[in-house]
């Protein structure tokens, strides 16, 4: 079966000219300083959606963060059973701006690890929440962002997220620590 996939990629290489489609057309042109290491893609995801009340989000900067058709995958638990939500960037803004502009939102990063092997990562990000920058603790979660290098910049494919609950709480030694694998 991976050999039929392969042969159906270079099928789909060879009848779009020998070259792969380019990801750049499909959204706003990115900072370079958004999209050129893993780190920065992984702070523009959390600045872009962070801000007081009544300050409108960077929705636009957001688009040029995600390759077309990513998708976000919102974890929950109800009744001790997993939920999930799945959405598109586009829905997640829509159903977050009223909250994010009017109660203000903060998303910090506090620890991840960055697994990369040629052109492809998996960020595992550790964050808290807060409604103002210097405001109470609200919640704290992991992030598992999924990226890629198409030859000029990084693309996040999808993010996953989960919160932390008290029968499911964050590892001690996450909490702090910045690393990459090799």
């Amino acid at each position: 079966m991976p050999n039929r996939m392969r042969t159906l990629a270079i099928g789909l290489v060879v009848a779009l000219g020998g070259r792969a489609p380019s990801l750049s057309a499909q959204a706003p042109a990115a900072s370079p300083a958004d999209v050129g290491s893993i780190p920065a893609i992984v702070r523009a995801f959390y600045e872009v959606i962070s801000g007081p009340p009544g300050a409108p989000r960077d929705w636009r900067r957001d688009s040029t963060l995600y390759m077309e058709g990513a998708t976000f995958v919102a974890m929950d638990e109800r009744d001790g059973k997993p939920v999930y939500v799945i959405l598109t960037a586009e829905e997640y803004r829509r159903k977050t701006n009223d909250s994010f502009v009017r109660n203000g939102f903060f998303e910090t990063e506090i620890g991840s690890r960055i697994e990369r092997f040629g052109n492809v990562a998996q960020v595992r990000s550790v964050y808290e929440t807060r409604r103002t920058a210097d405001g109470p603790l609200t919640g704290r979660g992991v992030n598992y962002l999924m990226v890629f290098w198409d030859g000029t910049r990084w693309w996040i494919s999808s993010a996953v997220w989960d919160d932390e609950r008290p029968d499911n709480p964050i590892p001690a030694a996450w909490v702090g620590s910045f690393e990459t694998a090799p």
